[in-house]
This record gives structure tokens, sequence and C-alpha cells, in this order.
């Protein structure tokens, strides 16, 4: 077996161009594969659609090592392990869609020297599953732990390396921990079967999800005694034990994790007979925190009927163009129920997000968004949006207020400003008295 072993890619999203870039950057032939001719055709072109730092520069460097095709028997012929990289979206009912990772398991030989390597997030007992439809096919669970805006340098620099395989598997998981070897001492490669690898990648996202929806329940409480829930959250951060990450509170969590994640873990308990009422707990306490955002501007403006309400940011994080499960999907809808004229402006994700928010107007700037509008909501951190001279933006907005979805701004620069400034689990800032 040579160190150097091809690796093959099936499915060239997010997670999947993710994987291209980095194993070509680490010295392997990568040959991905995707079924969409378009976006095969615009990759080998160079041209990369999705915005994530870094990604499409690793990929131009690399472009001599990379192969991407539409073809499956290409692939199979270049390489042996097949890193599997499909979306498995949320169904209806919450459970995890796997439908294109069956897709994919029904494209490979029955019987051959292929290792199928899930990249895909998958409820425990998928590989089980797939070992038992197709027994003559190696499986190694491989779950990926990337952030989007920092992916490329999370892959590169791991927290940790799960490889699951189960007895018979142990020469594909081998092969599959050497491709990890360049990595050096980033990142503890861990060994286990593959249930508990797969459950690895669940459980940690909902533990996280679950620190976020805490993290807005004490903010909200902060509210009614007069706390302040950034002083809260550092002094828990300083014990070790708990630690600082993923203690700011806000509006929830979004994106193409989290939200499916907790979900898919929340049903696959519940369709072993076991209610996980902890996360039921998790995903009300998330949709509710963007009602309350909609409350504070109630509480300053009263009725929205008519008032002009500009969104700051749209994606569901910064450094991303991503919009899934965005926390402003949510908050457009709301405030358009209540009567509200929303404008929205974001510096990357405008574009998607128009084609999903066709009611919503679209500005071109931060300061285009917010003149004349009679409230602005935070939603996205953005940097620029910090840097904003905001005695300018107020002189411009019908009525100064500002809800900061993300506690992200300085309620003292914005006081100064002259607006009146509510954070979440923050005491509210109102607009400083003129003396003349």
């Amino acid at each position: 077996m040579s160190e150097r072993e091809a690796v093959g890619v099936i499915g060239a999203g997010w997670v999947g161009l993710v994987t291209t870039a980095c194993f070509a950057e680490l010295g392997y032939e990568v040959i991905a594969r995707d079924i969409l001719a378009e976006k095969v055709e615009a990759l080998s072109r160079g041209e990369v659609a999705i915005h994530e730092p870094g990604l499409a520069e690793m990929l131009r460097r690399n472009v001599e090592r990379i192969t991407f095709t539409t073809s499956m028997e290409e692939l199979l012929d270049g390489a042996r392990l097949l890193f599997t990289c499909v979306d498995t979206p949320p169904t209806y009912s919450g459970d995890a869609d796997l439908s294109r990772v069956r897709a994919v398991v029904a494209d490979l030989p029955a019987d051959s020297d292929h290792v199928l390597v899930m990249k895909s997030t998958v409820p425990a007992g998928t590989g089980e599953s797939i070992r038992r439809d197709m027994p003559g096919l190696a499986y190694v669970s491989c779950p990926e732990f990337l952030k989007e805006g920092t992916a490329v340098a999370d892959f590169m620099h791991p927290d940790r390396v799960v490889v699951g395989a189960d007895a018979g598997d142990e020469e594909a998981a081998e092969a599959v921990e050497a491709l990890y070897a360049p990595l050096g001492a980033d990142g503890e490669i861990l060994r286990t079967d593959v249930a508990s690898a797969e459950m690895i990648k669940l459980a940690s996202n909902a533990f996280l999800a679950t620190k976020i929806s805490f993290i807005n329940e004490i903010a909200n409480v902060c509210e009614e005694v007069g706390a302040d829930v950034g002083e809260v959250a550092r002094g828990m951060g300083l014990d070790k034990r708990i630690g600082s990450s993923f203690l700011r509170a806000g509006i929830g969590y979004g994106g193409s994790c989290f939200p499916k994640d907790v979900s898919a873990l929340k049903m696959l308990a519940g369709n072993t007979g076991y209610h996980f009422q902890l996360l039921t707990s998790v995903i009300e306490v998330n949709e509710l925190q963007k009602r309350r955002v909609v409350g504070k501007l109630e509480k300053h403006l009263g009725s929205l009927i008519g008032k002009r309400i500009a969104l700051l940011g749209l994606a569901f994080k910064p450094d991303t163009d991503d919009m899934r499960e965005a926390s402003s999907l949510v908050l457009a809808a709301r405030l358009q129920g209540e009567g509200a004229e929303v404008v929205a402006y974001d510096p990357v994700a405008s574009g998607r997000a128009g084609e999903m928010l066709t009611s919503v107007e679209m500005a071109d700037s931060a300061m285009a968004a917010l003149e004349g509008a009679d409230a602005a909501v935070l939603v996205t951190e953005w940097a620029e949006f910090r840097d904003l001279d905001w005695s300018v933006v107020a002189a411009t907005m019908a009525n100064p207020l500002v809800v900061d979805g993300r506690n992200f701004l300085d309620p003292a620069v914005l006081a100064t400003a002259g607006f009146e400034y509510e954070g979440i689990g923050r005491q509210p800032r109102p607009a400083p008295t003129q003396v003349y």
C-alpha cells in the first residue's frame, strides 16, 4: 500500500471541497466526483461558488493534484478510499434524510477492495445497515468536525480525528488513519467502533447547541434580575470544567449542522423508544429566542405595522454565505408577519438570501439598509458592522434603535451616538439626555 494512496471524494459541496483541497494540500492525488455536470465544469475552471476563507486559494494551489469528474467509473478506477461527503438534510419529521447516502452506496460495486469512508453526518446504526446490505464493502466512519468560516484551518489543525471501524475492517481503518499522518501532532486520532464514531459527531453538536440554549436562558433571567450575561458567562467560563466556548448569548443557533443534528439525535433516540427531553427543550429555547427579539422591538416601537426594520447580516454566522437555518429567515418572516417592512444587507450572503427572501428588500450596503429605518437588528456579527460610524448612522435613521442579537456591538459607543440599545441579557441602554 502506497503511503501516498489516492483519495476519492464523493460530493463536491462544502465538506467535499474542503476535504478535497486539504488532502491535496497534504500531497495526495484527489479525485472528486459530483453528479452535477455544471458544478464539475465550474470547479475544473477554478470557480468556487461557496464562500469559505482560504478554500479557493488552496484549490488553485493544488490544481495539478485534483481531478473533478461526474464519472463514478473514473473515481473507482483511480481511488480505493472513497470519502462520502453528501448532505443528509432533515426530513419533515426531523430524521436525517439518507437518500443521497443510499444513492452513493447503490453506485458502488458490491464486492471489491474499495473502502467507503463516511464523512457525512449519519445516525448511529447507518454503518451497520450499510454493511448488512453490502457485506463485501469495507466501511469506516470518519465524521467531520469542521466549522464554517474556519474549515480549512480546522481540517489542517484538528482537535481530533475519529476513525470508526468494526471487526473485519481494521486494515481499512489503518489506511484511513494513515492519510492523516502528515498532520503530525495536530489532533489526537481516536480509533473506535462505527456506532460510537457516528454518535460522537451527533453528541458533540447536540452538546454545543445545548450550551448555546443554556446561556440564552441565563441571558433571559439576567434581563429580569439586572445582571449582565457577558459577565456571567465570563465567570462561568473561567471554570475549566465548563469552558468559555459557546457561552455567548444571542438569537440562537442556526446553520447546516446544529439544527439538523440536534433533531436527528432527538429522533434517533425516539426511534429506540427513549424520549430525549433535554434536546426537546434545547430546540424550544432556540425557537423562542427569535420571538424575544421581536418583543424587544415592540417594547420600543409598539406596533410594527409599517415600521421599517433593517436586518444587519443574513448568513447564519460570519465568514460564510450559508443561509441554511439562518436566524435571519425566521426573523424576517416574523417581522413581516407583524406588518413590518424589512430591508436587509449581508457582505457576502445577500445574493443567496435574495433567492430565499423574495419579499425582503436587499440593500447594497449597511448604510443603505439603515437609512430611514425605525430600528436595526444585528443578526450576524460581521466586523464591518462594528466599525460603522454609528453617529452618522443615527443621523440617517428615522429612529436610532439597535437590537444587538449577538451582543457584538459596544453599548457605550451606541449610547454616545444617540441610540437606544438592546442586547441579549444586557441591561437596556437609553440614549443619553441632550443638555443644551
